[in-house]
């Protein structure tokens, strides 16, 4: 029934990309080396992990800064975030990437044609710009794209919005350099490696990686250093405002005696009434060892809530979360970025 809108939708989108590929429309290019990461779909993939993986490897030896959209932010236009920023204020991403990598520029803009020579002139020795969800952002050509597609839901076998959950046609995943397939299971073969590659089809330049989520240990909401080891005695009340959180849901059950799920639209900023509702269902659960947990993104959205978690002295633990890929190909992807990088003479 949703095909005709589909239709609709995807020719605005042909147009759009027929514009930019003809030259009609101009895409910005700049001497600085700009990764995006980004991908087809409306999200689920892992972006925020994986972009937190080219920081913590770019940063041990050169000068990185983010970008972003800064979706559902309240404070408009350029700019450069700072650890007292609120979510609600500059989005859950650049808040929760500032948070968790002070010593790095992150900046939010509309429009990052714009942004990147702001960024410079705040900062001359800035040596790569990593783009968060940018592969749709026409305007800017990047000097490395990076396309994210979720293993068990990839774009191949996905339709057009509103039939589907993609954001332009399949044939886009032409533009990317480097396509990764995310959220893959631990136990993967070479065969479901050569399956994949079969129906993926990737051209000749294309780099093609698989990864997987890395689970680390909870840590309390308000205190870093308060840690709790996941066991079989433990019943979890989980809030989650992302996008497909089945993968999330899997590990906890699989980690702990059961899981209570409240979902919420991926980038939800929780109300005082979903705070109540939490408390209460919370309140309301059965056994002695029972804690919340939440995602390092979703953290940052109920950390505007910290009075009320503070004066009902809920247990908020947040599960942090690492992206590791299949094969041992780590280093692989890390030497295939440091060969990008030293092509720009970096």
């Amino acid at each position: 029934m949703l095909s005709p809108l589909a239709m609709l939708y995807g020719s605005g989108i042909y147009l759009r990309n027929y514009l930019y590929k003809n030259g009609i429309l101009q895409s910005a290019k700049f001497d600085l080396p700009i990764i995006s990461v980004g991908n087809l779909t409306v999200g689920g993939t892992g972006k925020t992990p994986h972009v937190e993986f080219l920081v913590r490897h770019l940063r041990q030896y050169l000068k990185v800064a983010t970008l972003s959209r800064g979706y559902k932010r309240s404070l408009p236009g350029f700019l450069v975030v700072h650890p007292q920023h609120s979510a609600k204020q500059v989005g859950d991403e650049p808040i929760q990437f500032k948070r968790k990598f002070p010593d790095i520029m992150v900046a939010v803009s509309e429009d990052r044609v714009f942004a990147i020579p702001k960024m410079l002139m705040i900062d001359d020795e800035l040596k790569v710009v990593v783009l968060d969800d940018a592969f749709q952002h026409r305007a800017l050509s990047p000097g490395l794209n990076i396309l994210l597609t979720e293993y068990g839901y990839p774009f191949f076998k996905d339709y057009l919005l509103p039939a589907g959950r993609l954001r332009e046609h399949r044939s886009g995943v032409s533009r990317a350099d480097v396509i990764i397939a995310s959220k893959c299971p631990i136990k993967f073969t070479e065969a479901d490696r050569k399956e994949f590659l079969g129906q993926l089809k990737p051209e000749p330049h294309q780099a093609v990686y698989f990864s997987y989520f890395v689970y680390g240990t909870p840590y309390h909401l308000f205190d870093g250093m308060n840690r709790l080891v996941l066991n079989k005695e433990i019943d979890v009340l989980l809030i989650s405002a992302v996008a497909r959180p089945e993968y999330l849901v899997d590990y906890l059950e699989m980690s702990t005696k059961s899981v209570l799920n409240m979902e919420y639209a991926d980038h939800h900023l929780f109300t005082k009434p979903d705070i109540g509702r939490l408390f209460e269902t919370f309140e309301k659960m059965d056994g002695e060892n029972k804690i919340i947990i939440t995602t390092e993104k979703d953290a940052v959205r109920l950390y505007l809530h910290q009075e009320f978690i503070h004066k009902h002295q809920l247990p908020v633990y947040v599960l942090p979360v690492e992206v590791v890929f299949h094969f041992n190909e780590d280093q692989k992807f890390q030497k295939y970025i440091e060969q990008f990088l030293l092509d720009f003479k970096i």
